[in-house]
């Protein structure tokens, strides 16, 4: 497949960004989520999202900053339209991935958990993690992708490295999580290959953001960060995912982009 599409193409009003100037924006985004929301957790005294107050000051406050850090990005660059549009679709039979996510996420959603936690908490909680999809695919599937496809590189190297640096960012976590974040980063890893692919099947990176953001917003209820209690059975659907999609994929893996014409 060629590589000179108009979506990557360097066009008059646009911008370049080299591979240093990238790692800079992406260690800025990081540092406004992990250095930012741990001083707004300090100030507002909340480090939990168990309540209303919480949900705002732990993930709204320092999640919202660090999307509009991303717009404020690709409007310098003049990149709204390679970062919201994908010009290299794949086979149709890719939209088995989004339509898995879909039913993950409505089984793995702790329903009396949240039916528990009241109407504000719910809808608080799904605007937050909309914002981590919306922000980390902007950054990592919108800039990163359009990076690597402007340095000329093959569709199956830009699939692999950005699913790799969209990994390996989340060892940020240990900065909370410890070790533990290390088994989360090679899971997001993978994550990060499916959410490419439903950017490329889509056409657009709408879809992968919100399918990102629900699929957090199910991780969180199913974890049980919510109530604090263990052990709800749907958040076996969130695991299953992985291994069912990744085993589709590979199987299939001659069968994901369209023949060159």
């Amino acid at each position: 497949m060629s590589d000179s599409h108009a979506s990557t193409r360097v066009s008059p009003g646009t911008r370049t960004l080299t591979y240093v100037a990238f790692a800079f924006v992406v260690i800025v985004y990081l540092a406004i989520i992990q250095l930012g929301g741990l001083l707004v957790n300090s100030a507002s005294g909340e480090d939990s999202i168990t309540s209303v107050r919480g949900v705002v000051f732990t993930l709204i406050v320092p999640l919202g900053v660090a999307l509009l850090f991303t717009f404020a990005v690709i409007t310098y660059l003049g990149w709204w339209r390679p970062v919201m549009t994908d010009d290299r679709p794949v086979r149709k039979w890719l939209w088995v991935i989004p339509a898995v996510f879909v039913v993950a996420i409505l089984l793995g959603i702790d329903y009396s958990a949240l039916g528990s936690k009241g109407i504000w908490f719910i809808v608080l909680l799904l605007f937050a993690t909309q914002l981590v999809g919306w922000g980390e695919e902007a950054m990592f599937r919108g800039v990163g992708v359009t990076v690597l496809r402007q340095h000329g590189l093959t569709e199956g190297r830009v699939a692999l490295w950005s699913s790799l640096i969209f990994g390996a960012v989340h060892l940020t976590n240990a900065i909370g999580h410890g070790v533990s974040a290390v088994p989360q980063a090679v899971a997001v890893s993978l994550a990060g290959y499916f959410f490419y692919l439903i950017r490329r099947v889509s056409g657009s990176n709408a879809l992968n953001s919100v399918i990102h953001g629900l699929f957090d917003f199910s991780l969180l209820t199913a974890a049980a960060i919510v109530v604090g209690q263990s052990g709800y059975v749907g958040s076996f659907a969130a695991i299953a995912l992985y291994p069912i999609l990744a085993i589709v994929l590979l199987l299939n893996r001659r069968r994901i982009e369209k023949p060159a014409s």
